[in-house]
């Protein structure tokens, strides 16, 4: 038995629980937590008694709570009503002393010091904010939206993919401890960055208003990045523009089961009766990533997907318009994919974590 946690565009946090044994998905649990807990990550340092994660709340004068679940998947508010210091966050990611959130609406970054017990944040005159400034020619692109925050695996510089201003800026920590902006990568004007992953020195951005997929060289700064490929993340893609979006993308780690690098990209608002699709593609060249299968999900309007389970063999995957939540087990080497498991009873899903 495996648990999953949900958050959703409702206002509810779910606790899954997946046998793959039997091929089964159910709903353990869910707990109310306030407007659109829509981006959801763990806590660093976990407690012997269960999980605790942080949960960002999508909406104006946005807010961070802290959830905890006990070993039955039962949740416990821990903290709540600590401000994002701005509108609309829709990332966090949680480090040893403190909690990075990227704010959509207002384009700003927060950073909230981490305690190692309960309530777990301090937010206090210790917490900053950097608001970022850009704009760019598409009508969602009136001024900057940070869409994601992200540490690069490697070295410590974290990454805020900035949907309004077709950038990707590249913070480090000063002398005093705090992070500054020091670079960006920059993209084809109306392009649109919404979240990047990594792998082997390179950087691969899903560009949300083009539904493409870049790769660039990215070398440590002050080096600045080199643009290697440009590809669209739908094998039919219709004419711009069009609703059909990207929405998220994972490079899970190479292993003895899955020896091979892939990419996946899940990719939103497919007309087909058959759902939307998460693309796969190769990185036998790193520089050039190729598509190789397109998975129909039975899903509607799919945003977060999360590997995870033994050798990250299987792939979660909801559906915030319909089709509910899905388990996929990776196939062919992690080529293709196969439904295992699948529930309706969760609410407009969004991200996922494996505890």
């Amino acid at each position: 038995m495996v648990k999953i946690i949900a958050g959703s565009f409702a206002n509810e946090i779910y606790t899954l629980e997946f046998d793959p044994s039997s091929g089964s998905l159910s709903l353990l649990s869910s707990i109310t937590v306030g407007s659109n807990p829509t981006w959801i990550t763990s806590h660093p340092a976990q407690p012997s008694s269960g999980t605790v994660i942080f949960a960002v709340l999508e909406k104006v004068d946005g807010e961070v709570v802290v959830v905890s679940f006990d070993k039955d998947g039962n949740g416990k508010i821990e903290t709540r009503g600590i401000s994002s210091q701005g509108d609309g966050p829709c990332s966090v990611i949680a480090m040893k002393d403190e909690i990075i959130v990227g704010n959509y609406t207002s384009g700003s970054v927060t950073f909230i010091p981490l305690v190692p017990d309960a309530p777990f944040l301090k937010s206090d005159s210790s917490t900053t904010n950097i608001q970022l400034s850009g704009s760019g020619p598409n009508e969602r692109q009136l001024g900057s939206h940070a869409h994601q925050v992200i540490l690069h695996p490697e070295r410590q510089e974290l990454l805020v993919p900035d949907l309004g201003a077709d950038k990707v800026w590249r913070l480090l920590k000063g002398d005093d401890g705090k992070w500054v902006i020091r670079g960006h990568v920059a993209y084809t004007p109306g392009s649109a960055p919404r979240h990047v992953a990594f792998y082997e020195g390179m950087m691969y951005t899903i560009i949300e208003l083009t539904s493409g997929l870049t790769a660039h060289r990215l070398p440590a700064l002050p080096a600045a990045p080199t643009l290697t490929h440009t590809t669209p993340t739908l094998s039919n893609q219709p004419p711009l523009p069009n609703d059909m979006l990207a929405a998220e993308i994972l490079i899970p780690t190479p292993n003895a089961a899955f020896p091979s690098p892939y990419l996946y990209i899940s990719n939103r608002n497919d007309p087909s009766p058959e759902g939307d699709t998460i693309a796969i593609f190769t990185l036998a060249d790193k520089e050039k990533p190729v598509l190789v299968r397109e998975v129909r999900t039975g899903l509607k309007h799919v945003r977060g997907i999360e590997f995870g389970g033994p050798d990250n063999k299987w792939l979660v995957a909801g559906g915030v318009f319909g089709g509910g939540v899905k388990v996929f087990e990776r196939t062919e080497g992690g080529k293709n994919l196969k439904l295992v498991a699948e529930l309706n009873d969760v609410d407009a899903p969004t991200a996922f974590l494996w505890v």
